[in-house]
């Protein structure tokens, strides 16, 4: 299994390029590259871990990290959900810090 400290590289080289930073909180993000590396051992993909995936990938493909919500939350909010990805000025304490709401459809939420 990919340790977290190569995964962050991995995904660092990836999503930089295309404006998606790692939250500067690296603690944080350790947490949830660790969750992500779980979820993948548990699932077989890396299903966002702020989220309860059901182990269907068909019903997860919305929730597999990067979300398909990261585009508008951090453009929105200069995050995504989980925080994990952000954007510069999200960073750079440029843009206030607010709260990113759920954006996935119960529908297709499992409880």
């Amino acid at each position: 299994m990919m340790n977290t400290e190569a995964l962050y590289e991995m995904l660092r080289k990836v999503q930089e390029p295309k404006g998606y930073y790692f939250n500067n909180d690296r603690e944080r993000v350790f947490e949830l590259l660790e969750a992500l590396l779980v979820n993948k051992e548990r699932y077989g993909y890396m299903a966002c871990p702020c989220r309860l995936a059901s182990g269907n990938r068909k019903n997860d493909e919305d929730i597999i990290c990067p979300c398909v919500y990261r585009i508008q939350d951090v453009k929105e909010y200069g995050s995504c959900y989980c925080n994990l990805y952000v954007s510069k000025e999200w960073n750079d304490g440029k843009i206030a810090l607010e709260y990113v709401p759920e954006r996935r459809p119960v529908s297709r939420m499992i409880f």
